[in-house]
Order: C-alpha cells, then sequence, then structure tokens
C-alpha cells in the first residue's frame, strides 16, 4: 500500500528545504528562494503564504530582519507572519486578537507602500478582512459589481487582481471572509456558491479558481453532516460541468508547479465522485504520494480505522486507477 507524504510543499522541492531550514531557525534559504520566485506573482504568493505559516512558530523572521534590515523581502515576510499570528488568535478567540490585528496591518501597508507593484501585502489585507466579521470598515463593505454577491473586500481584490489577475489566494480568501461574516449559515452557503459560480463565468483558464465550485460543496458537507445522498451530487451534470472544467482548463494546461497539493487532492477526489475514473486516475498519478487532509476528512463516511480520510483516498486511488487500466481516456465532451 502507497505510503502517504502529507507536506504542503508538494512536488516543490525548493520550497521543502526552505520549510525545513525555517523550522530549524535558519532563514538565508528562505531569501535565496524569494529572490529565485522574483516576480512569479502567483508562485511568490504560495511561498511566502506557506513560509509564514512555519515562520509564525519562532522569531526566524524577526533575526532575518534584524541581520539584514533593508530586505524587502524579510520586510514582507514579517508582513506574513504577523497576518498569520492574527488569523491564529483570530480562529482561537484569543483575546490579543486586535492588537495583532492592528500590528499586522500596519506591517502589510508599509510592505506595499514600499514596492507597490507586488500583490502579496494586497493578499494580506484581503486576508485580515475576516477577522472584521461585522465589516466595521469601510473597505470590508464595498458594493461588488454582481449583484447576486454581498458587500465584502472588493476593492482590495481589485487591487489583487491589478497586480496578479486571479490570485488563487486572494480569492480564497474572500470566501473565508463570507463564511466568517455574521449571520444565517444558509446565507453564508448560499454566497459561496454564488462567488464559486461567478469566477468561473469568468473562464480563468490555468486557474485553480476553476475549482471554486467544488471548495463549496465541501463547505457545505463539513455544515451538514448529516445528508446521505450528499456524494450523489458530484455526478449531477451541473456539478460535472464545474469539475470536468477545472480538469481541462486548469490541471491540464497549468504548468506542474503551480498545482497545490490541496487543489489536485480536491480535483481528484470530484472527479472520482462524479465517476470519472480515467480522469481521476490522471490527477492521482500527478499527485504521486502527495496527500492533503481535505477534502477526504471531510467527506469520508465514517468507515472505520485509526484515518479513515486516508483509506478514503488509497480507495479512490485504488478504484480509479485500476479502471483507468481498462479504459482508454475519453475526448473533451464539452468545449
Amino acid at each position: 500500500m502507497m505510503r502517504l507524504v502529507y507536506h504542503p510543499a508538494g512536488h516543490d522541492d525548493d520550497l521543502r528545504v526552505a520549510l525545513e531550514e525555517l523550522e530549524a531557525g535558519r532563514w538565508r534559504t528562505t531569501g535565496k528562494l524569494l529572490l529565485d520566485t522574483g516576480t512569479h506573482w502567483a508562485l511568490r504568493t504560495s511561498r511566502t503564504q506557506m513560509l509564514a505559516v512555519a515562520a509564525a512558530r519562532s522569531d526566524v523572521v524577526g533575526v532575518w530582519l534584524h541581520e539584514e534590515p533593508g530586505s524587502y523581502d524579510a520586510q514582507v515576510m514579517g508582513a506574513r507572519v504577523a497576518v498569520e499570528r492574527a488569523l491564529r488568535a483570530h480562529r482561537q478567540r484569543h483575546p490579543g486578537t486586535l492588537e495583532l490585528e492592528f500590528k499586522a496591518r500596519r506591517e502589510v501597508i508599509l510592505a506595499a507602500r514600499r514596492v507597490p507593484q507586488d500583490p502579496v501585502p494586497w493578499v494580506c489585507l484581503v486576508a485580515l478582512a475576516q477577522i472584521d466579521t461585522r465589516q466595521l470598515r469601510h473597505e470590508h463593505r464595498a458594493v461588488p459589481a454582481e449583484p447576486m454577491l454581498p458587500s465584502g473586500p472588493w476593492g482590495l481584490l481589485y487591487e489583487v487582481n491589478q497586480r496578479d489577475p486571479y490570485n488563487r489566494e486572494a480569492y480564497h480568501r474572500v470566501l473565508q471572509f463570507m463564511l466568517a461574516l455574521d449571520g444565517p449559515q444558509a446565507a453564508s452557503l448560499a454566497a459561496i456558491f454564488d462567488f464559486g459560480r461567478w469566477v468561473v463565468s469568468q473562464r480563468p483558464v490555468r486557474s485553480p479558481l476553476l475549482l471554486l465550485p467544488a471548495y463549496a460543496q465541501v463547505e457545505q458537507r463539513r455544515r451538514s453532516h448529516a445528508d446521505p445522498l450528499w456524494r450523489r451530487q458530484w455526478a449531477h451534470e451541473s456539478t460535472l460541468d464545474y469539475t470536468l472544467s477545472a480538469f481541462y482548463d486548469w490541471f491540464r494546461k497549468a504548468p506542474a508547479r503551480e498545482r497545490s497539493v490541496a487543489d489536485l487532492n480536491l480535483l481528484a477526489y470530484a472527479l472520482w465522485a462524479g465517476h470519472q475514473y480515467v480522469e481521476a486516475a490522471e490527477v492521482f498519478e500527478a499527485m504521486g504520494p502527495y496527500a492533503a487532509r481535505e477534502p477526504w476528512a471531510s467527506v469520508h463516511d465514517g468507515a472505520a480505522g485509526p484515518d479513515p480520510a486516508a483509506a478514503l483516498l488509497l480507495r479512490a486511488r485504488a478504484e480509479s486507477l485500476s479502471f483507468a487500466r481498462t479504459h482508454r481516456p475519453r475526448t473533451r465532451p464539452h468545449p
């Protein structure tokens, strides 16, 4: 049986090394990684996000800032870490959340002023919006261009789009903002479904945002475990259209190093649950041993065993690969 590897870097070997070095208290590999990443904004965004999660547990970025006070990459990582700590405090309902948010916002704005073309500080501002669950800040209650969507940080998202159109993290942060708002649960679920459909309607080719409707579907499951027929929804024509669009227009067209472990796992599940086994097999092959806890932890049916989520992943993988060995790939069923 395949041994699953849970690591956020996936196939990004350079990021994996940098994460290991950060956890050991060493920052120079991170500095070189970000220098090499340059202005590849999508990659810079995803790498700084994962690096910040690791760095937030220590003062390694503070040491970097002390040793290289003129480094912009160190400054951005300092802002990233401050945002990660504020979000973590918010999730834990820590009494110091607002103070941490204020500090993070100040550091992010300084970074945005220093290098205006970098989308990462603006992504950070979108991320901080989810702490403002009552939309007290005016930039968090802007009116959207799409009338079906609620008010939100649309001006901040616009600023990100000006620098890196369809930035994955920025759109996922908007989704998290909608889910965090005070109000009825059904309203927030409806909003993220509308948001996902609206984004997909813009046909962002080679973008993992084509998976936003699938993320909304999993969130629905996470909040309503009782529906025994939930998995059948993945085989419905409307859902399959979104899933196959993500397969053909993102998975098949995007560079391999830009495909995150989280997105690959969700697409593999959506294809398998929708009975698209040949396509699912292709995604499982691309994943290799790298796994994510989600969506498997939210969609398993409670089977016996120490890790039912991993058991479901391995079952879906085995069934898909077995089917693909005796069936040819189909031509694309829709334009």
